[in-house]
């Protein structure tokens, strides 16, 4: 794809100057939801696609060609260029064959979103061992997985000299960063993912690779699957899932400056997240801590310090009413 080629949005042609001509970009679970809209939201800006789904339900479970195929479609009948990749993101064979596919069709990879997903929320009493397993192993170990298949390419394209604006990006959740109660599988993983994020934008950074990752909120058919309402309201609905995007666009593009970071990502409104920083102490100059004066001060300096942040607090919109 080139410059001059004409996209269309609502039937009508983009700028032919679209900041992401001649890029390629891996989306895993771009068959639905936030993915779809990514997939779309890239190839609009001038990015070939591979767009990578399991076509599984919410869960995890299942699995259909379906999902990516439609979304390979849309973004061909729209003048854009997309193949479709259907392998579940925790099985280290699928990260190698998403790299095999860029290469053979486009040449390249620019761009990596780490989008796939899947809900079992329990309280931790009532977990199954596999409903554990199976969300850390979409979420933490596929983005692991695909990162590290990636990041090798681009270690030997660095080499090579042909590695240009390299970027990464993640996602994480409200959950993660804040934890949240019922899910003991779905928060750990996702705040994982923020922290492999810092680590691989740290260990890439010689490579010139920009790392981020957003938590996004957007009314999609994994929030659908514990009850929330997924109907959009007329006009402007801020948790439409189609707003993520432009966000993602940026974070993997070459104007992208940043690194490292976090970000709330919800309708018209970017957050970015401080992560953990230390508040109140107790310290003795003269030793070590002893029970006693940990008993003594330690209750007060968490009276002192501020309150963890909830999921609720990470962004200005409600879903209620």
């Amino acid at each position: 794809m080139n410059s001059q080629t004409k996209l269309l949005l609502n039937g009508a042609p983009l700028s032919n100057a679209l900041p992401l001509a001649g890029r390629v970009t891996l989306i895993t679970g771009a068959g639905r939801g936030i993915g779809r809209e990514h997939a779309l939201a890239f190839a609009r800006l001038g990015s070939a696609v591979v767009v990578n789904d399991f076509g599984g339900a919410g869960d995890g479970s299942g699995g259909s060609h379906e999902p990516a195929e439609q979304v390979v479609a849309e973004i061909q009948a729209m003048g854009g260029q997309a193949v479709a990749q259907f392998g579940d993101v925790s099985d280290p064979k699928c990260a190698q064959e998403m790299v095999e596919i860029a290469l053979r069709e486009y040449g390249d990879i620019h761009t990596l979103v780490n989008n796939a997903g899947n809900l079992r929320d329990k309280t931790i009493l009532n977990m199954a061992v596999e409903d554990f397993e199976s969300v850390i192993n979409v979420h933490l170990k596929g983005t692991f997985l695909t990162t590290q298949a990636v990041g090798r390419y681009w270690k030997d394209a660095v080499k090579e000299g042909k590695a240009q604006d390299p970027r990464i990006v993640n996602t994480t959740s409200g959950s993660g960063l804040f934890g949240n109660f019922g899910q003991g599988n779905y928060s750990p993983a996702k705040a994982g993912i923020a922290a492999f994020t810092i680590v691989t934008s740290l260990e890439f950074a010689k490579m010139g690779v920009l790392a981020n990752c957003i938590a996004p909120v957007a009314k999609t058919r994994l929030l659908g699957t514990v009850g929330t309402p997924m109907e959009l309201k007329e006009g402007y609905d801020p948790f439409n899932p189609a707003y993520i995007s432009n966000a993602v666009s940026w974070l993997g593009g070459p104007d992208c400056s940043v690194t490292g970071r976090a970000f709330s990502v919800v309708g018209g409104y970017i957050g970015v997240a401080e992560g953990w920083q230390i508040g109140a102490t107790v310290l003795n100059e003269n030793g070590p801590l002893t029970y006693e004066m940990i008993n003594e001060r330690l209750p007060k300096a968490v009276a002192d310090s501020r309150p963890n942040a909830s999921p609720g607090a990470s962004h200005p919109f409600s879903m209620r009413g």
